[in-house]
């Protein structure tokens, strides 16, 4: 886990940094029709995330949950967080 001592990063950055959303302006909507959730709350996506949240990203076939690991520039993709679980939503 990389450890940056006060560091944020907004959500919508962090959804498509770590692929989880492929653009950002779609992590934009996505938060603002309530299908993102931070640590059990919906969240707008200027959201600033820090180490250990756990976000909830509802797409219309899965549920995905995921812990921030990382918030580094550098890292992308799944190296930004740790799956907590993935789920198909019945249709």
């Amino acid at each position: 886990m990389s450890f940056y001592p006060g560091k944020t990063v907004r959500l919508d950055k962090f959804l498509k940094s770590s692929s989880l959303i492929k653009r950002r302006s779609l992590a934009q909507a996505a938060c603002k029709g309530g299908m993102v959730l931070v640590n059990g709350k919906v969240a707008k996506p200027g959201t600033e995330l820090k180490l250990g949240d756990e976000i909830t990203v509802f797409t219309p076939t899965y549920k995905v949950m995921v812990r921030v690991k990382s918030l580094h520039d550098k890292e992308k993709g799944e190296e930004l967080y740790e799956m907590l679980k993935k789920e198909k939503l019945e249709e």
